[in-house]
Formats: structure tokens, C-alpha cells, sequence
């Protein structure tokens, strides 16, 4: 198995990087994820509790999602925490972040869980503001998405 290559889906709105984790033994992974609470917020302004952020929360909720998703595919996720994934975030904006250890990865468990987490991110983020905002049907590359949501803050922006 082929664990040596990183796979990383980054831009000025979020970012997943899964790298092998050698201190979690053979098959695993380190997932380190983070959204750019700042970025997002002409779109989720005033639309939200007062103590919950959409984006702080919806990427709380995904990491629950994972753990289902990893399972269904014979691995297993945790969240672990740390500094193992400090200095990543593409800006000095105030980023919300974390980091997943997952055992027992196949090799094309990466690709998987990043597609399936951009997606599920952004559908979380946009329900929690109460908007049907359309998501394209096939996962963008980063710099496409990023031109996606920018419209999308220009747009709430206005309101």
C-alpha cells in the first residue's frame, strides 16, 4: 500500500491535508482540517446563534460524520488534537481547526474523504445559515471553489 504521498485540498476558505501519521502505525493517516471562520462570514452573518459559528460547529459535526464514514470503509477516525497540524491555514484570518488520526486507511481513502468532507463541510455550513445555496455537483478543484464561495460572500454580503 501506497502511504507515503499527501493529499491536500486547500484554499483561502478551507483546507484538508491527510498525510501518513508514522506514529499510528501501518495504513494510518493524519487529517488535519480547518475553515476560515473570517472568510465565511458574509455569508453566515446573522444568520446563526449567538454561541454557535457555522463554521466552528459545522466542522465539529463533520468530524462526527467521518468517524461514520471511515467505519463504513474499515478504518476508524479519532479526533486528536494538537499541534501536529499548526501553520497550515493559507492566511492569517481566524481559522477554526483540527485533527483526525485514521487507522487502517485504503489507499484511496484519501481522495474519498477529502471530497466527502469539502462537500459535507459546506452543506453543514449552508443549512445551519438556513440557505439552499446550490453546491456544484462534482467537487471543484480548490481555486474553482474558492471563485464559488467568494461569489457566494459577494453576493450575502449585500444583505
Amino acid at each position: 500500500m501506497e502511504m507515503e504521498k499527501t493529499h491536500e485540498y486547500k484554499n483561502d476558505f478551507l483546507y484538508f491535508i491527510i498525510s501518513p501519521d508514522k506514529s499510528g502505525g501501518e495504513n494510518a493517516l493524519r487529517c488535519c482540517s480547518g475553515v476560515n471562520v473570517y472568510g465565511f462570514l458574509p455569508i453566515t452573518r446573522k444568520r446563526h446563534g449567538l454561541y454557535a459559528n457555522p463554521c466552528q460547529r459545522g466542522l465539529q459535526q463533520l468530524h462526527h460524520m467521518v468517524t461514520d464514514f471511515a467505519a463504513s470503509r474499515g478504518a476508524k477516525s479519532r479526533i486528536v488534537g494538537g499541534a501536529a497540524c499548526v501553520g497550515l491555514a493559507p492566511s492569517n484570518d481566524f481559522w477554526y481547526s483540527d485533527v483526525l488520526s485514521i487507522e487502517n486507511a485504503s489507499d484511496s481513502f484519501p481522495d474519498d474523504l477529502i471530497s466527502f468532507c469539502v462537500t459535507n463541510l459546506l452543506k453543514i455550513i449552508f443549512n445551519s445559515c438556513m440557505l439552499e445555496l446550490p453546491l456544484p455537483e462534482k467537487l471543484p478543484g480548490p481555486p474553482e471553489l474558492q471563485a464559488f464561495i467568494e461569489r457566494l460572500c459577494d453576493k450575502y454580503k449585500q444583505q
